[in-house]
């Protein structure tokens, strides 16, 4: 293993904090009036996300409503030298959305207008602060959805600017798959577009996939337009137990192997339906289960459903039960969506360390084993949840933020987990993003040299470095 600076904290340069002078403070308040606020309690809440780390909240938060008013931020702030930190919905997990370096967080969550559904051609434009529930509900009158679901009902700027997947991606791929087109506030204050709604395009640089994951580290996104699917003829929904963590790995893995087009095949550790049981008051079996879900005609559906249960049976799968209404579906994923949040709930008090990785499916089994064996040594609590038929597993640890040992284990832990992926030819993340949390690991990964290229990108385009600094890079 390399031997990187320590993850647990962001480096201290990256801390310091930039006075925002009191004429661009003036500025946004004539423009904004009440939608401009220096309050402790909003910027305090615009200073925190799903992240452990503790930061100083913004200078002040500012509302907008437009693509011209984000525009209209980023050119005040690029004439005065202040940061601008983009925000969405706050559920960020490795310290995107928190300023380092103080300035303006910029929340565009009132820019929720859906913009324009076309069926014929399967696509949308929404604005970045409308989330994914709200266009699903949209779209269900007319027989479509929008398939990317990272849990937390987040906005389509935040999914974009991470580059989400979720549950579904095993089948629909991910944001980057996804995202057609982008409109862009540029770091001087320009309304830049990219990309269009053609399926596919030749035409110079690829500047929506630069901004897709940039991780509002190069401009801020305005509107996204994103491919629509049918909703499927048929959708069965399984949950099916094992003695082992191995064992529902491996039948993942054949699963995977063998090309059954499952859209959804989800990993919950005894830990984890533990604590769902206690939270939305279920009786599933306390051992490692598999969720999973099966989209297509009424016949390929029973067809995918059979080959997976033969499959499970092999690996010693049990209380395999089906869940073909809407409600019983629904109860499910709901259930794990609530994961983390009921993880939470079985240790009062606690915060979160959480983790993801990804790495290739055929060493999925080896990289869960030597973490769960590592995890377990430490006697530290723990819980796992993974959209594991891509080879992507979450591991959260439940940490007394009062007994800083517990920290510096879970840290330990973590960085032991994301280097072992990154040997195995994986990443060190699968769709958390890097934030603050996985700078580190980023160089590790990647390289001197694409740091340096990633450098030279983001010089071009930030010269003055007030968008979201102290993220991705140092």
């Amino acid at each position: 293993m390399n031997a990187p600076r320590d993850p647990m904290l962001p480096h201290p340069a990256d801390h310091t904090h930039r006075p925002m002078p009191p004429a661009m403070l003036e500025a946004l308040r004539q423009r904004f009036g009440p939608r401009c606020s220096t309050a402790l309690a909003m910027r305090e809440q615009h200073g925190r996300d799903e992240s452990p780390f503790d930061v100083a909240p913004p200078d002040a938060v500012v509302f907008a409503e437009t693509p011209d008013e984000v525009a209209t931020v980023l050119a005040l702030a690029h004439q005065h030298r202040v940061p601008v930190i983009p925000y969405g919905a706050g559920t960020s997990l490795e310290g995107h959305l928190l300023a380092v370096q103080g300035g303006v967080s910029l929340d565009v969550s009132r820019m929720n207008r859906i913009l324009r559904i076309q069926p014929e051609d399967l696509t949308a434009t929404v604005q970045a602060g409308v989330t994914r529930h709200q266009l699903n509900a949209e779209l269900r009158q007319q027989g479509l959805f929008f398939p990317i679901d990272p849990g937390a009902d987040a906005s389509f700027g935040g999914m974009a600017a991470t580059r989400a997947s979720g549950t579904n991606a095993v089948r629909y791929g991910t944001m980057k798959e996804n995202v057609l087109g982008l409109l862009v506030a540029t770091p001087s204050g320009e309304l830049m577009p990219t990309g269009s709604r053609a399926r596919k395009s030749s035409a110079g640089y690829d500047l929506t996939r630069l901004y897709v994951g940039s991780e509002g580290t190069l401009g801020v996104i305005c509107e996204v337009t994103v491919r629509l699917y049918p909703l499927p003829e048929a959708v069965s929904a399984a949950v099916c137990s094992f003695d082992s963590i191995d064992a529902a790995v491996r039948t993942t893995i054949a699963i995977i192997q063998m090309g059954v087009p499952i859209a959804r095949c989800e990993l919950l550790d005894a830990h984890a339906v533990r604590a769902v049981n206690r939270h939305d008051r279920l009786s599933l079996r306390e051992a490692p289960m598999l969720l999973m879900e099966f989209h297509g005609s009424d016949a390929s559906v029973a067809e995918q459903a059979a080959v997976v249960q033969e499959i499970a049976r092999e690996q010693g799968g049990m209380d395999f039960e089906w869940a073909t209404t809407p409600e019983a579906r629904s109860r499910l994923w709901a259930a794990r969506h609530h994961a983390y949040l009921s993880a939470l709930q079985t240790r009062p008090g606690c915060r979160c360390v959480t983790t993801d990785t990804c790495v290739p499916i055929s060493r999925l089994a080896e990289s869960i084993q030597a973490s769960v064996a590592e995890v377990e040594a430490s006697g530290l609590p723990y819980f796992i949840v993974g959209h594991v038929g891509d080879g992507n597993f979450h591991m959260g640890y439940l940490i007394d933020p009062q007994i800083p040992a517990e920290r510096e284990t879970a840290e330990r832990l973590s960085a032991q987990m994301v280097d072992r992926a990154i040997r195995l030819e994986g990443t060190c993340t699968g769709e958390h993003g890097i934030g603050l949390h996985k700078q580190a690991f980023l160089r590790q990964e990647a390289g001197d040299v694409a740091i340096a290229q990633m450098r030279m990108i983001k010089q071009a385009l930030d010269p003055h470095h007030i968008m979201n600094p102290g993220k991705i890079f140092v």
